[in-house]
């Protein structure tokens, strides 16, 4: 695995979670009372990981990529109910890119993005209610699980 390889799967990472921080920014504001502190929770934990990774880049010699102004939602969220569902589509995406980043990768970055895509597929379980059957790969879970909403691209939002 070259370093250059690794460099670009933690970009795609980084990426992810500046994409997932904002999503989180938006579910904060509207998700029921009784659910956001676990979006707190969540929005801090993308932020901790955001950060992790932006340190990692710059030891691999790399310059983190930016966040952007601003992201597409995959769909509109007027209520809590969509809130919820954005939550574990950002989940799901976020799994995806960890999932390549732990193909990517070797030693300390793999366990790393082991460990997020763990992070990611629990708290998706939690916003979902269910689980899919292959976590971060979005094809296979389509192919066992047609129900779940997994089948979403697994890249961040673009701006």
């Amino acid at each position: 695995m070259s370093e250059k390889q690794q460099l670009e799967a933690l970009q795609k990472a980084l990426a992810a979670e500046h994409a997932a921080v904002y999503g989180y920014g938006v579910v904060g504001g509207r998700i029921r009372e009784g659910r956001r502190a676990e979006a707190r929770a969540a929005y801090d934990g993308h932020r901790a990981r955001r950060d992790a990774l932006a340190r990692e880049v710059r030891s691999l010699g790399g310059t983190p990529v930016a966040a952007a102004a601003g992201y597409a939602l995959p769909f509109p969220v007027p209520d809590s109910a969509a809130a919820v569902r954005l939550a574990a589509d950002l989940e799901d995406r976020v799994a995806g890119v960890y999932s390549d980043l732990v193909r990517a990768t070797g030693s300390k970055l793999r366990s790393m993005g082991a460990e997020a895509l763990r992070e990611a597929a629990v708290r998706a379980v939690r916003w979902r209610g269910e689980s899919v059957a292959f976590p971060g790969l979005a094809e296979r879970a389509t192919t066992v699980s047609p129900s779940s909403s997994a089948s979403g691209s697994p890249t961040a939002p673009t701006a």
